[in-house]
Order: C-alpha cells, then structure tokens, then sequence
C-alpha cells in the first residue's frame, strides 16, 4: 500500500528525526520536510522510506527517488547509494520517523488499543462514552469513521497509515484530549502501523476464523493480533474465548481477565436479562458489584461492554461511572441498529460478515421474533473463501427465510461468490431465494416481509458504500430501505 507525503509544521534536522531507530550509513544533517514512502510523491527534500509492499517494492525506486530530489532514502539492504540508510526494518522504523516528525504526540496521549475479530467498533464507542459521561476528552480511531471531541473525520483503513495516525494523535493532543480509544486491525499490527505508540491498556475481544486471505492460518492471524501486547502497559482479556485464555497466560504485561460465564475472572457478568432492546446485567468484580442496563441486545453485546468497562476501570474510573456510562450510552451505527420503517415488521442492519459474527447476532434476535426470522446476507469478495460455506450455515441454522446475495464482490464473480456458499445450506429446509443485486434483494425482502417478521440485513452494517469491481457506489442501507418503502407505498396507492 502506498502512502502520502506527510508534511510537518516545521523541517526537522535528520539526526533528530533518527531518534530511536538504530541505523548505520554515514548521513549528513540534512533538513528534512517531508516525510513518505510513496515514491509517486517525491518533492525536494523529503525522506524516502522503502517499504516492500505485497504488489510493490520501495526499493526498486531508491534511485529514481534520489534524482528526483528526495535527501535520502531508508532501506533494508545496502542498495550502492551515497544518501541511503540502513535499518533492520523498515516498516517498524517508518512508524518511529512518522512519530518523531510530528513530535511524538502519542506520549501526550493515553492511548487505549482494542483487537479481535468481532466487536473491536462497539467496544471503541463503549470505551469513548464511559470516559466522556466521567468528563474526560478522547478521540476514537475505527471502522466507522475518526472522532476528535465532537469532530468527525472520515476514516480510510480501521487502522491509519502511521503518518495519517500520528498527524491524527496531532490533532487530538493540540484539541485537549487525554484519552485515545483506537481499533487495531491484525493487518496494522502485522505491518507494524503502530510502531511507536505505546498503549496503557490493550483489550483482546475473541479471535474467530477471517482474514486468512491474508494471514493463512489462524495460528499467524493469532500472533499478529497477540503484538498489541507487546506495545501495551496493561491487557484486558476475554476468557470465554478459547484464544483469549491461551493469549492470558503468554502476554508479558500485566493481565485482567473478564468473563459472562467464568467466576475465575477477575471480573464476571452476572444476572444477565436479555430483551429485545437491552440487557440488563451485574458487573462483580475486585470486591465491587454495578448494575448496567444497557441498550444492547445479545450476550456477545455484554461482552462487548465487560471489554470496555474493565478497561476503563484500569485506567482509574470507579465501577459507579462505568455502569452509568454504559447505561447511557445510546446504539452504535450498524451493529443491530433497528431502522425506522413504520411497518409491521422489523428491519435492523448489522455489520455481522463473519460466521462467527453471524452466530453471535443471529441467535441474539432469535427469542424476540414473532413470527420469521429473515436474513439477508453475502459474502465479501477477495476476502477469505473458506468462510463463506460456514456463513452460509450459521445463516441456516437461525433463520427462518434466507435470501443470498452479494455483499462487496470486488474483482470476484457475484455468482461464484455465491456458488461457493451455497453448500452451507444443504441438508436443510429452510427456504431461500438467490438475488444477486443485493438492491433488487433488499426490494424482495421488504415485499415479502410479513407482520411480525424480523429481517435482518446482514454484513454492511455502517458502511455507506458498495464496492463492485474496481469501483465504489454510494450505497446505505438506511437509505435504500427509506427509498424502497416509499415506492412501494406509492405502488399500493
């Protein structure tokens, strides 16, 4: 992945901007005034980072890049160039030099990093309301979108390019916030985005199959996830989940463990009472015990805030504020959002794209629906085809009416996409229908939909975007639900 030019207040001189990251090469104390590892965007006196990326290499430009003007270049090997300079890793030191550039702003920052394949969003939103409702100031970096205070900054990758992330803990240090609550993706931390954050607490939420496109096994997605640790003073940990109890008893800082099932964690979820709008549920732990009400359904959702209620204990709130922050805290866009359609059934969106997501949410809704369960889903294309069959069946396993389409195909065939979940429906009654157009499917459902019904439009969630080939449509949810609805009002007229 190519990154931009990242551009300080000031030129930093080049010794300085070394700082902490061990190098040999004879430099001389050059001005340096930018800062990339793009080599499209070279300018006169910026330092050039050579990163080798999975579709490109930076060092096959170090060359190019120094005629064109750049002062130096960092690379991995000695490439014969008299302003190049060497370090064992180029990724890492990339992260230090993009933290040095903007004046370190992160060590002004307490930073709070939460890593999982589920739940990472609801967590971050979770954390960033308790420690508002106690009158702190924090900035969230996530899935959705950046928020710094009450600005809103649109957001590219879960996890920012470290020139991006440093210019964004910039701007949270110079607008009053104390705290930072971030996602950290399994691609960042394997990329080694954060080098040169350090965290006060990291949160593991639950690791299930996704991303093996990237990472192969689980085994590698799991160690990439377990780096958060290696950056953090602190760790929050779930203990229901099989991975999290393995990563407790190996991370090297200090560990706090939560559980809805187990009394051996430090601190457990007791007396839950799920309805179709909320849980109520007790925190007991530490000697304390709190009583949350909170406007979430499903078990994993109380997951959710144990995760961010312990982690916000550990950094000083007292249980009282955090039951009340997540008793205030108000639904968090795509994930189990009811929509306003002023039916006779229900439509709720969620981000739910993984098998696993599935059967967390899936069987969540299932005891508050009246009459069907109706799911519409699809599988995101160049991601993981393995998962797609396992969608498939949990989708059969709750539902009582499937309808298949697409998701983000991508480059990918729509059809083969869906030829490859298909076999997670054999064996079972459960009607479906296959529409490709996930529109035209969406239409379908809202037609077919009966009184007491619950659809459930799964995968997309927040997302407000579809992508189909190498391009992006505009294409939310809330909307496309808003639009069908009406026109289907002006047809009965």
């Amino acid at each position: 992945m190519h990154s931009p030019i990242h551009k300080g207040g000031n030129s930093l001189k080049l010794f300085d901007l070394m700082k902490n990251v061990p190098f040999t090469g004879n430099i001389e104390n050059l001005e340096i005034d930018r800062l990339t590892s793009d080599s499209r965007q070279i300018t006169p006196g910026c330092l050039f980072v050579c990163i080798a990326g999975a579709r490109f290499d930076g060092h096959t430009a170090a060359g190019q890049v120094l005629k064109e003007g750049a002062a130096a270049v960092v690379c991995e090997r000695d490439l014969g160039l008299d302003r190049q300079i060497l370090v064992s890793d180029s990724r890492e030191a990339y992260g230090i030099l993009c933290s040095n550039f903007y004046g370190n702003p992160a060590q002004k920052l307490k930073l709070i990093g939460i890593t999982g394949t589920n739940g990472k969003t609801t967590c971050t939103y979770l954390i960033k309301h308790i420690l508002e409702s106690a009158g702190k100031k924090v900035g969230l970096i996530g899935t959705i979108h950046n928020e710094i205070g009450d600005m809103v900054l649109p957001a590219k990758n879960t996890t920012p390019d470290p020139g991006e992330l440093h210019v964004l803990f910039m701007r949270m240090a110079q607008a009053g916030c104390e705290y930072v609550v971030m996602e950290t993706s399994s691609h960042a931390l394997d990329q080694k985005r954060l080098a040169g954050c350090r965290f006060a607490v990291g949160v593991f939420t639950n690791l299930t199959q996704d991303h093996l496109d990237y990472h192969v096994t689980m085994e590698n997605y799991y160690q990439a996830k377990k780096k958060l640790f290696d950056l953090s003073d602190a760790a929050v940990i779930n203990i229901d989940d099989d991975y999290g109890r393995r990563l407790s008893q190996e991370v090297s800082c200090p560990v706090t463990t939560f559980s809805i099932h187990a009394d051996t964690a430090d601190f457990t979820a007791k007396d839950i009472r799920p309805s179709v709008d909320c849980n109520r549920f007790t925190i007991v732990g530490n000697a304390q015990i709190g009583r949350v009400s909170f406007s979430m359904p499903g078990e994993f959702s109380v997951a959710n805030a144990m995760a961010a209620g312990v982690a916000a204990m550990l950094l000083g709130l007292d249980i009282q504020q955090v039951c009340d922050g997540l008793s205030g805290c108000p639904g968090i866009p795509g994930r189990t959002e009811v929509l306003r359609t002023d039916t006779d059934f229900t439509v709720i969106r969620d981000y739910a794209h993984t098998p696993d997501g599935l059967e967390k949410v899936l069987p969540a809704l299932k005891p508050f629906v009246k009459n069907r369960l109706m799911v519409l889903f699809g599988c995101p294309g160049e991601r993981d085809p393995s998962k797609r069959i396992h969608m498939a069946e949990a989708v059969a396993k709750y539902a009582d009416y499937i309808i298949l389409t697409s998701d983000n195909p991508r480059r990918e065939d729509p059809i083969k996409i869906i030829e490859q979940a298909l076999p997670g429906f054999a064996g079972t009654s459960v009607p479906y229908e296959v529409i490709p157009d996930r529109y035209s499917a969406i239409e379908w459902g809202l037609a077919h939909a009966q009184p007491g019904d619950v659809l459930v439009l799964a995968g997309k969630g927040h997302e407000d975007y579809q992508v189909l080939g190498y391009g992006t449509i505009h294409f939310d949810e809330r909307e496309v639900v808003a639009r069908i609805l009406s026109e289907q009002r002006q047809h009965r007229k």
